[in-house]
């Protein structure tokens, strides 16, 4: 009898794990799906930037994104682009975790949004460790927020244990029937001077290599504020555009 129970058990248990894998397939099938949707658009980007011991004036971008990666970014003189999840696809995003499940999270306001939690592959960062051990010690995980009403990233979070490293918030209103970004604030949360040039260089494409970001080993926060306006979604962008 004892027997045939834990068989039992093993039996739910692996339809159990079954079903929660398939479960989170659908939830990034279907968010990816949502982001394949947008064959190619226009944008102007205004970008705010608020990072101790750096200045820098609110800048504008002219963005062109067409599927699968090609992007073009017109602007004049000096200035800083978050590139973190703005042009990625969310496959792409959830190719660099492992050990992926659903968060048990909840919440009473947002009821369709979940939580997929991963670790970051460490070796996917273009990211120079000083030695092996901390190539090994260094173990990030991952919480990606999903809106399943609409199939949005919601947020972005990379912890290190408890503490943050890097957040992104995403926030959406439809432009002509699509499901678009109106603002995206990125926030950094950084001890480690490395590690937060690092960050800095996933988030910018041009910056000056002499500016001084950080003076000591205090955490740091960092925000760098993006708002979308003047979308232009699949209308066709010529090709000549990304040369």
């Amino acid at each position: 009898m004892i027997f045939f129970r834990f068989l039992l058990i093993i039996f739910l248990c692996g339809i159990y794990f079954s079903s929660n894998e398939e479960l989170k397939n659908y939830y990034i099938n279907q968010t990816n799906e949502q982001f394949n949707s947008i064959n190619d658009y226009k944008v102007d980007m205004i970008i705010r930037l608020e990072i101790p011991a750096f200045r820098m004036p609110k800048k504008k971008y002219k963005v062109f994104y067409k599927q699968p990666d090609k992007i073009k970014v017109k602007a004049k003189g000096f200035g800083i682009l978050p590139k973190t999840g703005l042009f990625t696809s969310p496959n792409d995003n959830f190719d660099n975790l492992k050990n992926l499940k659903i968060s048990s999270f909840k919440d009473k306001s947002n009821i369709h949004d979940i939580i997929i939690v991963g670790d970051l592959i460490v070796d996917s960062l273009k990211l120079e460790m000083p030695n092996e051990y901390s190539r090994l010690t260094f173990n990030p995980t991952v919480e990606v927020k999903i809106d399943t009403s609409n199939w949005v990233i919601k947020n972005v979070t990379t912890k290190l244990d408890t503490l943050k490293l890097f957040q992104i918030n995403n926030y959406y209103k439809f432009y002509d029937d699509y499901y678009m970004p109106e603002q995206s604030i990125v926030k950094y949360y950084i001890k480690d001077k490395k590690l937060f040039n690092w960050l800095n260089k996933d988030a910018s494409n041009i910056i000056g290599q002499d500016a001084s970001l950080m003076s000591n080993d205090s955490i740091v926060e960092g925000t760098i504020t993006v708002n979308y306006k003047n979308y232009i979604i699949n209308k066709g962008i010529d090709d000549k555009i990304f040369d």
